[in-house]
């Protein structure tokens, strides 16, 4: 009895604990077995990647799409609108309430394409 009591006040205090929390944060809310693909923050200013994350996205259904929340608004709506173009599903992670914070980083992961269940087995490879 005292073990369960230990434990419940330990998880409200702390929060419920969370498998490779930094993992996850990382590549925006993933695990890294389910991502097929990711990109930087700064890959995702060249012009060229728009037109191979098209290519990517005709090749490959079933996936969905995770745009980092914290990318300027004009970078998300771009991102966001070739995801609905294609009809991809997608995600943007803001992460509200997480008690890390801090601002989005040219070397942070701007757009994930992951399975939200499967484990991935083939990566794509550019």
């Amino acid at each position: 009895m005292a073990e369960d009591l230990n434990a419940f006040i330990k998880a409200k205090a702390l929060g419920i604990p969370t498998i490779k929390p930094d993992e996850k944060r990382a590549f925006l809310g993933n695990f890294r077995e389910r991502v097929a693909m990711a990109v930087t923050i700064r890959q995702l200013h060249d012009e060229r990647i728009a037109q191979l994350l098209d290519q990517v996205l005709t090749r490959y259904p079933g996936y969905r799409v995770y745009l980092n929340g914290l990318m300027t608004q004009a970078m998300i709506n771009f991102y966001l609108q070739q995801a609905l173009a294609h009809d991809y599903p997608f995600t943007v992670m803001a992460q509200p309430g997480v008690r890390i914070r801090r601002d989005a980083h040219a070397d942070d992961f701007g757009w994930v394409l992951a399975h939200p269940t499967a484990k991935i087995t083939r990566p794509i490879l550019l």
